[in-house]
């Protein structure tokens, strides 16, 4: 028993690999689900194709929330859809029990693809993960964690 202990201390204590794969089973979406976007102010800009919500920026797509600062959308010039954006100035995703935090975000519409940047911390349940940046393909909710990955996993009571 204690050596599961000393175990379980050790890997919660030692920082993992500069890079691990996970799986965050329930952070998925549909991407051809409507996008809503809330904001104080909205900027935009007919010539680039690109609207830039500014202040309490909440986006919502079926069951996944992000705010942020800012967010600039990037639109389809064929079809008019959004196609992408970018968030910044401190960004919260949420998705049923799992959260994430980071300084800013990228999201991909068109390739299902999440990235965060920046002092990234992921909660599922009781346990964290933590690094400089998570790459999540939104449809499958396979993710990467990279560069100083750290985490506390939870065992339940001992």
């Amino acid at each position: 028993m204690k050596r599961w202990l000393l175990l379980s201390a050790l890997l919660c204590a030692t920082p993992l690999a500069a890079q691990t794969n996970i799986n965050l089973g329930g952070i998925t979406t549909d991407p051809s689900a409507a996008v809503e976007v809330a904001a104080d102010s909205l900027s935009v800009d007919q010539d680039t194709g690109t609207a830039i919500f500014d202040g309490n920026v909440v986006i919502g797509q079926g069951q996944l929330r992000i705010s942020a600062g800012r967010a600039q959308v990037v639109y389809d010039g064929n079809t008019g859809d959004i196609a992408s954006f970018e968030a910044s100035g401190g960004v919260t995703f949420a998705n049923g029990t799992e959260a994430a935090e980071a300084q800013n975000a990228t999201y991909d519409l068109q390739n299902g693809q999440l990235i965060l940047t920046g002092d990234v911390l992921l909660t599922q349940g009781a346990s964290a993960l933590a690094a400089e940046r998570m790459v999540i393909d939104v449809e499958s909710g396979n993710a990467r964690m990279e560069g100083r990955v750290r985490t506390v996993f939870q065992q339940g009571n001992n």
